[in-house]
């Protein structure tokens, strides 16, 4: 899972948006369009990364069609001081 998570959040320009969007699904399950707003990213933009943070057993979605909600696997979960250590090596404090 590591190698994923280094794959993902930092092996692409969209890595810093990516660790936003964890952190903020770690703090509570939310929707592609409450990411959008608290983000300030365009929805196209979000539903990317969550397609692809899903597709690598990322992040998980609950729910049906419009009701969906994402959130952190528990794999990521276990492996949360990657997804920090990452996000200090690409984002200044």
């Amino acid at each position: 899972m590591e190698g994923t998570l280094w794959y993902v959040l930092s092996g692409t320009r969209g890595g810093p948006n990516r660790i936003r969007m964890l952190a903020a699904l770690e703090e509570r399950p939310r929707n592609a369009n409450q990411l959008s707003e608290l983000l300030e990213l365009d929805y196209s933009t979000i539903r990317h990364h969550l397609d692809v943070l899903g597709e690598h057993g990322v992040v998980e979605k609950t729910g049906e069609t419009y009701g969906v909600v994402y959130h952190p696997t528990k794999r990521t979960k276990r492996h949360w001081n990657v997804v920090e250590r990452i996000e200090d090596s690409l984002i200044p404090a």
